[in-house]
């Protein structure tokens, strides 16, 4: 088995790494390739014959305004382990490295903020305790999924073909069809606009349950196939690793949703 690293220039972001990570991904020339951004480089392994840095440099070219730099180093198995362990511990063992509050503690703000906010809505600081005994769970639960569906589609929409990139990893419909991933962060921008004013209950609901349903399956399968990828589900702004935490939340927004359409 031959392995070898190759510098790239052009890389700033866990974005451009999945674009340049999918083309590898997709060649069966290669044994595995592992793309990381710091630093800035590939590690590929091959049977056979050493390959032309033309190949690898067109594959590079193909995801995106990124070139490779002459002269690979070549490297032992056991290096090829190791070489790129800083990197990954930066993603595949993020949790590891800084725990889990570190590691997720900006998707557990932004959640526990909406969660606030969406009690705090209803209360009546008039009435004994606030009025917190009076809190209409059907209204609590349609301000936070609409808080929810916001503050998320805004930090997809900050780099849109960043989270695309990322979202096509571990999603069914947008590995199949790309541009679903450009699409995506909109229809979560009109999910959360409908549930703030509660336009079409019945239609946002079940709209919920369908998209993150089967956005929710990807999740699972990548999480079962222990695959060590990126969290989309803010976009490409913080490096959040795809863990059980992914799927609970996708789960449990599809199970509010159940819940407020057995109630509508």
């Amino acid at each position: 088995m031959m392995s070898e690293v190759y510098a790239i220039e052009g890389m700033t972001c866990n974005g451009c790494v999945a674009k340049v990570q999918q083309q590898f991904d997709e060649d069966h020339r290669f044994a595995s390739a592992k793309v990381s951004v710091e630093p800035s480089q590939v590690l590929v392994q091959y049977e056979g014959e050493p390959l032309d840095i033309s190949e690898v440099a067109s594959l590079v070219a193909k995801a995106g305004p990124y070139s490779v730099l002459d002269n690979p180093s070549l490297v032992s198995p056991n290096e090829a382990t190791t070489s790129t362990a800083p990197s990954e511990a930066g993603l595949n063992n993020l949790e590891q490295s800084r725990g889990f509050f570190e590691t997720y503690k900006p998707l557990l703000l932004i959640v526990g903020f909406i969660a606030l906010t969406s009690t705090m809505v209803q209360v009546e600081p008039t009435q004994p305790l606030g009025g917190l005994s009076n809190i209409d769970p059907m209204l609590w639960m349609r301000h936070f999924m609409a808080g929810f569906f916001l503050a998320f589609s805004f930090f997809k929409l900050l780099n849109i073909s960043g989270f695309a990139s990322s979202y096509r990893m571990y999603d069914w419909v947008a590995r199949k069809f790309p541009v679903w991933g450009f699409i995506y962060p909109f229809v979560e921008l009109a999910l959360g606009l409908l549930y703030l004013t509660n336009a079409a209950p019945l239609f946002t609901n079940w709209a919920t349950v369908i998209v993150l349903g089967v956005s929710s399956l990807g999740v699972i399968e990548s999480n079962l196939n222990k695959k060590k990828i990126q969290c989309a589900c803010l976009g490409d702004v913080f490096d959040l690793p795809m863990s059980i935490v992914t799927i609970v939340e996708d789960v449990t927004m599809v199970a509010m949703a159940g819940v407020m359409l057995l109630l509508i």
